[in-house]
């Protein structure tokens, strides 16, 4: 049986989902491969804005339009460093290509170009990112914990952050409320 990628999929908390982390929360899957899942939660502010955040790391942010943007809470997994989602993908030192247009960036370079005012078109940036090992995120959906569907750029750079859940759910094609957190085995 052929494994299916969950690169470039949305997981979607289901209702009923305890952590508190996780719960309603929205991740854009980066990298699903035999070593594992990396994603960042692209729903959730962190209570932080881009001016803060460039003026932490020393640089001045020229773009009013961004100054109030927030920054997300991307996951547990080392919330003290900052992963930039982003479109075009562009040529940055250190980043993963998600899709053809999509990539996440890890290298202070992309928020030296944001900046200056030459960053990428559209972007998210996140403190920390969310990670399983090998075989646990099939196993979390599999009990349940999560819904996977495709994703699409067009919730992650154009809706606020407080639709986006719910718009993803909406790709689904059904009703949110018709749904079991109870396993069923044949």
């Amino acid at each position: 049986m052929e494994s299916l990628s969950l690169s470039n999929h949305f997981l979607i908390a289901m209702p009923n989902m305890a952590d508190p982390l996780f719960a309603k929360s929205l991740v854009f899957v980066c990298e699903h491969g035999e070593h594992g899942t990396m994603g960042v939660i692209v729903n959730k502010p962190s209570g932080l804005v881009m001016a803060q955040l460039f003026d932490q790391i020393d640089l001045p942010l020229q773009d009013d339009s961004l100054k109030a943007a927030p920054v997300f809470f991307g996951g547990p997994v080392q919330p003290d460093r900052g992963f930039v989602l982003h479109q075009p993908a562009g040529s940055w030192q250190s980043s993963l290509l998600v899709t053809e247009e999509i990539a996440l960036t890890t290298s202070k370079d992309v928020l030296q170009a944001v900046s200056e005012g030459r960053g990428p078109g559209t972007l998210l940036i996140s403190l920390g990112y969310a990670s399983w090992t090998a075989g646990q995120i099939e196993d979390e959906i599999g009990e349940n914990a999560w819904l996977t569907v495709p994703a699409r750029a067009d919730i992650i750079f154009s809706l606020p952050a407080e639709e986006r859940y719910d718009a993803a759910m909406a790709l689904l094609g059904f009703d949110p409320a018709l749904l079991s957190g109870d396993i069923g085995h044949a």
